[in-house]
């Protein structure tokens, strides 16, 4: 199962990603915009999500996504670690948290690296 020591190591793979401490919690930013945060229970993970993706993607599966009242009106998601399927599943989560987030000529390299395996 995918912990948050997961979340950091990926996130940090990522081009132009640093870690800052916000809120008491570790946040995760590309190019000064924040892309992830780990709240301090450390079982779930909060990334970017369009608000109109957001409901269907929470009605197909709600046991790994949800959005707690607080931030119903963001532009954000939570994913239970413990619900995820693996690695690689993080790893995509995040990789689209960090792609919406990242500037342009960030993104289109990272995106030809992923396609060619590295």
């Amino acid at each position: 199962m995918p912990d948050a020591d997961d979340v950091r190591r990926i996130a940090l793979s990522f081009p132009l990603t640093t870690e800052k401490e916000l809120w008491n919690i570790p946040t995760f930013h590309v190019a000064g915009r924040m892309f992830v945060t780990v709240p301090d229970d450390a079982t779930s993970f909060a990334v970017r999500c369009p608000r109109h993706e957001r409901a269907e993607l929470i009605a197909s599966e709600p046991e790994k996504f949800w959005v707690p009242p607080h931030e119903a009106h963001s532009s954000w998601v939570r994913a239970r670690l413990a619900a995820l399927d693996d690695l690689t599943e993080l790893r995509d989560i995040l990789l689209d948290s960090w792609t919406q987030t990242a500037p342009p000529d960030t993104v289109r390299p990272a995106r030809s690296e992923e396609d060619s395996g590295a």
